[in-house]
């Protein structure tokens, strides 16, 4: 399937140098995808001149002046830098020139400039930030992870919906397994809303498995994890510093001594394999969901590896349809979930 993605090239901590790499490698692992890099036109092929690329077939370039950079108020980006990498290729999403938008740029910004332009779903009342955290059966989609702090049971069920769909895309599962994260697993654990939102999961047609806690994240009890915003990002800012933490704690053990240093240099194989298995760089991406296009929001210090596996994730995101199945799936569910598209403030002047 041809597939278009626009690049947000000048977002992010690298820049060009990590976009542009990253693109022509892309390519050559996709061959039917194309890319639109969006960006300052001199030095975006001043870049592909460098990689000896300038006259690829499958690369268009789109000028855009101006730069969200990462101290920029969303609000501000979306109503004064109009003309910026993000906003354009978000634009050309809209235009229909390109299904999908890549940027690593500013978080805040990405989400409400593309919520403004593209606009939610049918049935859906706000996006969510979803991506995969790995564990021992591979990884588990988790949403939402900071874009919603106070949700409705409603909006909860629309994550679940959400992700069920997004799981079935990346992980090729028909029917993946939901579960509800709360402080306990027992059905009178939870605030209300968790209440609620348990019930109408119950009754909605997915593949509920019930409550799960922390650990069942790393664990892999279930494919999809729903929680709001502020639980989901307080629990990956966590898990992120637990793991900064243990890698310390290897590194310093394994260089304390000459005899620690050469057990370090003969268990070489292992804790590369390791590494490759917990690497961060390969579950780079986090996807915008639940809005009129697909949008993936990579991390702004990623490399050249880490920022195409964002690419990937949403090249497999539209060639496998995942919006109609995000339709499909609230279209089968339970008609408790809202069904009309809310009414949006713009926010611009």
């Amino acid at each position: 399937m041809s597939v278009t993605i626009a690049v947000d090239a000048m977002g992010g901590d690298g820049g060009l140098s990590v976009t542009v790499p990253a693109v022509l490698s892309f390519l050559t692992s996709q061959p039917e995808a194309s890319v639109i890099l969006v960006g300052q036109t001199e030095p975006m092929t001043a870049a592909l001149k460098a990689a000896r690329s300038e006259n690829h077939p499958r690369i268009r370039l789109c000028e855009a002046a101006e730069i969200v950079t990462m101290d920029d108020k969303p609000a501000d980006a979306l109503r004064r830098k109009k003309k910026s990498s993000m906003r354009v290729a978000i634009d050309l999403i809209q235009s229909g020139e390109a299904q999908a938008c890549v940027s690593a740029g500013n978080t805040g910004a990405l989400m409400m400039i593309a919520k403004f332009v593209l606009k939610t779903l049918p049935g859906i009342d706000r996006p969510a930030i979803a991506t995969q955290l790995p564990n021992p059966k591979g990884a588990s989609t988790v949403l939402d992870l900071g874009a919603n702090v106070n949700c409705t049971a409603d909006q909860l069920l629309q994550f679940a919906i959400m992700g069920s769909a997004l799981e079935a895309v990346i992980s090729e599962r028909e029917n993946p397994s939901v579960g509800l994260l709360n402080i306990g697993e027992e059905e009178i654990k939870g605030n209300e809303v968790v209440k609620e939102a348990a019930e109408l999961l119950r009754n909605s047609g997915l593949n509920f498995y019930g409550n799960i806690e922390g650990d069942d994240i790393f664990e892999g009890t279930t494919d999809v994890v729903v929680c709001d915003g502020f639980v989901g990002n307080v629990a990956l800012k966590t898990c992120e510093g637990v793991a900064r933490m243990f890698a310390g704690y290897l590194k310093a053990e394994y260089t304390r001594t000459l005899w620690n240093k050469i057990a370090a240099f003969l268990s070489y194989p292992v804790l590369s394999q390791f590494k490759k298995r917990l690497d961060p760089r390969r579950y780079n991406g986090a996807t915008l969901i639940g809005l009129r296009g697909v949008v993936v929001k990579s991390h702004g210090s990623a490399d050249r590896l880490s920022y195409g596996f964002a690419l990937e994730r949403a090249y497999r995101e539209v060639a496998h349809g995942m919006l109609e199945r995000i339709a499909r799936h609230i279209e089968n569910v339970s008609p408790t979930v809202p069904v009309q598209t809310l009414e949006h403030e713009t926010g611009e002047e």
